[in-house]
């Protein structure tokens, strides 16, 4: 080894050239860095303006949306349940595919139990004395006329 490093030969010009290229890494090293550094945030900001753009533009595409009637109708009746007048509105509660409803445990169980009353019995006498009563309308039930408007009575507003 001792051989090998006593064969080379440093001349001036060589001393010179690599002191220059040490010193040219340590003056370009974080000149390049910093560019780096800054290409990276550019790309990041050009994406986010891109990202931004798109949004823009689905806004405006809302927006003149929402100026078609049609389409302002169609979300009343949609999101608040509106409808025109004399139109019957009609909401759909399970309205999901088979599939996508939820699985909850089936209610019935494996065990047959002896109910604790007689709900048949009491169901039958309910209805009976409902039948029988003589007074089938309250006073509150009678003042709603035929539009379901409530009107008071003028003689108890005393």
């Amino acid at each position: 080894m001792r051989g090998w490093l006593g064969g080379i030969r440093l001349s001036g010009f060589t001393v010179i050239m690599l002191g220059l290229v040490v010193l040219a890494a340590f003056v370009l090293v974080p000149t390049a860095s910093t560019y780096l550094e800054q290409r990276q945030r550019i790309a990041f900001l050009q994406e986010a303006v891109q990202v931004s753009q798109d949004e823009v533009d689905a806004l405006e595409r809302e927006r003149s949306r929402w100026q078609d009637p049609a389409y302002i109708t169609t979300q009343a009746r949609e999101r608040l349940f509106y409808g025109f007048p004399g139109e019957v509105v009609y909401i759909v509660e399970n309205d999901l595919e088979e599939a996508d409803q939820p699985r909850e445990p089936d209610p019935v169980s494996a065990e047959v139990e002896e109910a604790e009353h007689d709900w048949m019995g009491q169901m039958l006498r309910s209805v009976v004395a409902a039948g029988l009563t003589e007074n089938a309308v309250s006073e509150e039930d009678a003042a709603l006329d035929g539009g379901g408007v409530f009107q008071p009575d003028s003689s108890t507003d005393q």
